[in-house]
């Protein structure tokens, strides 16, 4: 199994400004949904598997909810449970060959995954990860247009006769 980034959903919502904008001008859902598609990017860029908690704990009658978005796990905890305890048990009981991250502002949380063999990531860290990453994708993106276009594959005379007759 490849690395892990088990991301604090709400917590990481309350952390990201651009986030933390969309949920108070538009909606918590809105804001959630946006979290998971980028986190679906950067998991296809990254490579490594991404499990996003969230918090459902105070919600009457909630039962722990498991999906899957775009090959991210996502992981609503059932009432009672916060998503820190989630993902203490994600550290403990995830048999991987890789590297387990786990995301989050919270520093109660980041000192007890690390007493589980865990990686903190701050996520102003993973943040900077997830915008790198975009940049690099635009510019792969960019380097692939350049590739398919037809004076991309030209040389020479061919491009210089082609210039000529689209100039007459």
């Amino acid at each position: 199994m490849p690395e892990v980034l088990i991301v604090d959903g709400y917590n990481f919502l309350y952390s990201w400004p651009e986030l933390v904008k969309l949920k108070e001008e538009s909606s918590f859902a809105h804001a959630r949904d946006k979290l998971i598609a980028e986190l679906i990017n950067y998991q296809a860029y990254w490579g490594g598997q991404v499990i996003i908690v969230f918090d459902a704990h105070k919600v009457a009658g909630a039962v722990e909810k498991k999906e899957k978005i775009g090959g991210v796990e996502i992981i609503y905890s059932r009432e009672g449970e916060t998503a820190d305890a989630v993902i203490e048990k994600l550290v403990r009981n995830l048999n991987t060959q890789g590297q387990v991250y786990v995301a989050t502002a919270d520093t109660a949380e980041q000192c007890m995954i690390l007493g589980g063999g865990a990686l903190r990531l701050p996520v102003a860290e993973l943040k900077a990860y997830i915008e790198n990453a975009h940049r690099e994708m635009a510019r792969e993106g960019q380097k692939a247009l350049q590739r398919n276009s037809l004076d991309g594959r030209l040389q020479g005379e061919t491009l210089k006769v082609l210039e000529k007759w689209r100039r007459q």
